[in-house]
């Protein structure tokens, strides 16, 4: 048995949670990974997983050897790539998790560039405006927008952005140009569902609040910039999301003379083990593209 390859397989377990997940991401039979736990099981004289109809867990032992397995595999990752050196770049494939537009309009354009840096490096791109388990997912690295909801997540910070109240000069001059947030209660709004529809303002020492109403409310960032540009109404969104139409005046800021609350960006990895190689340096290269005309930040952080 090898031992590595053992390790690596517990540890998929326990990040999955099943045998049939961790054999789906290893892309082998589930009876492989069973015989492959009850091996090294056998080796070590020890239980690692308590088995049920309805769940599976690691026993106190298995929690430290997994904990201790996932630092060698890093550890042998590591060391290929020092072995390699810098100059063979990266192998092997690379999970990221991304919000829709987000990943259409900032990342996926600047792709080739990464791809070119790293020819022997495939990347699964997972598109989703919802909080993914990273985990079960098997991702890497996920790019997540927003306040980090589970405190215990492996994430650095990459950048922060500005946030506007963003409508069609169409819509506008059909609808009116609010003068202050409390006029906003009078105008159609594009609600994304997954935000409060309660949006907060500051204009020096002066803070409001406007609780919007609109007749579209929508769970994908696609469908509030679909919405904005057919004159349906104006929208809070991130300064990125428009930023073309912004420059070209298709879309316009209103109430530009208050301000919303930043929102920042994260890599998150997966809790419980280090971040690998390959999804630091994509994070790096996100940081990257964000320096480079960008309506984020960088915030570069460890």
């Amino acid at each position: 048995m090898d031992r590595l390859q053992a390790m690596a397989t517990f540890v998929r377990v326990v990040d999955t949670g099943s045998f049939s997940g961790a054999a789906r991401q290893l892309r082998v039979g589930q009876p492989a990974v069973s015989k492959t736990i009850a091996q090294l099981e056998d080796r070590l004289q020890v239980r690692l997983l308590v088995r049920s109809s309805h769940a599976l867990a690691p026993t106190d032992a298995g929690l430290r050897f997994y904990e201790r397995a996932s630092l060698a595999i890093k550890e042998a990752d590591e060391a290929e790539l020092e072995a390699r050196g810098a100059g063979a770049g990266l192998s092997g494939r690379l999970r990221v998790s991304a919000a829709t537009t987000f990943a259409r309009l900032m990342i996926i354009p600047r792709l080739p560039e990464f791809l070119a840096m790293h020819p022997s490096l495939d990347i699964d791109v997972l598109l989703d405006d919802r909080v993914i388990d990273v985990v079960a997912e098997g991702i890497d690295i996920a790019l997540r927008m927003g306040t980090l909801s589970d405190s215990t997540a492996v994430a650095r910070k990459l950048a922060t952005g500005g946030r506007s109240v963003v409508a069609t000069p169409a819509y506008l001059a059909r609808a009116g140009l609010p003068k202050a947030p409390a006029d906003l209660v009078h105008h159609h709004a594009l609600v994304y569902s997954q935000l409060d529809d309660t949006w907060s303002f500051r204009k020096g020492d002066i803070e409001a609040t406007a609780t919007v109403r609109g007749r579209v409310r929508l769970s994908a960032a696609e469908g509030i910039r679909a919405g904005v540009l057919a004159d349906m109404g104006l929208a809070v969104t991130s300064d990125w999301m428009f930023a073309p139409e912004l420059a070209s005046g298709a879309v316009q800021r209103v109430l530009a003379d208050w301000t919303l609350p930043t929102i920042d960006l994260w890599a998150v990895f997966p809790t419980g083990r280090l971040a690998s190689a390959k999804a630091r340096a994509f994070a790096e290269f996100v940081e990257d593209i964000l320096r480079t005309g960008s309506p984020l930040a960088v915030r570069h952080s460890a």
